[in-house]
């Protein structure tokens, strides 16, 4: 028997130095993981491998949407109230994020942009946060000039939300065909009701009614198990999938003419 706790913990150690050699993390982490194999691996779970799952990811969009929704405005006031007090990078950040959360693209652009000016520049929070903010002001092209390094250099980090937003933004400048291959690589990897709607509400913006009709079937089956959390914490691209599909189903002014 304890053979075969050894042998688990040196499983756990290699899965563990797996994920660090694919997602480029650093070689120190190899040598933890196998000196340490039990120790190694579960600092390397909560340090590196959870904070960036979809399972987290998950979780922390649960817990700020059922807060939006008792108070939208409450952690831009005290995102505000902190950055005020103590103006560092940190909650500049902070403050930027809370905009964007209710809908203020152009007031989170504003507060990204001074963060690009700083030592966090090239911090994967600020590019991925920036990009939002670019893709919800339209500034396609400045969107993509903060994913493409972030995916580069960090292919770890939220890559699902990385490529969906780089899918956007390659629409958005006009790059359909790239856009149309990013959608539909984000689908097949990551399987989720975002990348399928995301693809979908492409696909009725562009005229590819079989495609996006053939989504919109696998999506209603899918919204149809939700349960109250999590139809809320779809809200807004379930909102933007109703709007792509009315707006497609409208007839154009020359078939009314």
């Amino acid at each position: 028997m304890p053979f075969a706790g050894l042998g688990l913990h040196v499983v756990l150690a290699v899965l563990c130095a797996i994920h660090a050699v694919r997602t480029g993390q650093n070689t120190y982490w190899l040598f933890i993981l196998f000196a340490f194999p039990l120790l190694g691996s579960a600092v390397y779970f909560f340090a590196i491998y959870l904070p960036n799952s979809r399972l987290q990811r998950h979780a922390g969009k649960v817990v700020s949407a059922a807060v939006r929704a008792i108070d939208p405005q409450r952690e831009v006031r005290e995102a505000r109230t902190a950055f005020e007090d103590t103006p560092t990078a940190q909650n500049q950040m902070r403050l930027a994020a809370a905009l964007l959360d209710v809908g203020d693209a152009p007031g989170a652009v504003q507060q990204y942009e001074q963060c690009l000016r700083g030592p966090f520049a090239t911090d994967p929070e600020v590019r991925l946060g920036t990009a939002r903010a670019y893709v919800g002001c339209e500034r396609y092209a400045d969107a993509l000039r903060q994913l493409e390094p972030l995916r580069t250099e960090r292919p770890d980090y939220y890559p699902e939300a990385v490529s969906l937003l780089i899918a956007r933004a390659l629409a958005g400048t006009g790059r359909a065909a790239e856009a149309q291959q990013e959608y539909a690589s984000a689908m097949d990897k990551f399987g989720t009701y975002e990348a399928k709607a995301e693809y979908a509400i492409w696909a009725y913006a562009t005229g590819d009614t079989a495609t996006a009709q053939r989504l919109h079937a696998e999506l209603e089956k899918i919204s149809a198990r939700w349960g109250p959390q999590t139809r809320e914490l779809n809200a807004p691209v379930f909102q933007r999938l109703k709007t792509a599909r009315a707006l497609a189903s409208k007839p154009s002014a020359e078939s009314r003419g």
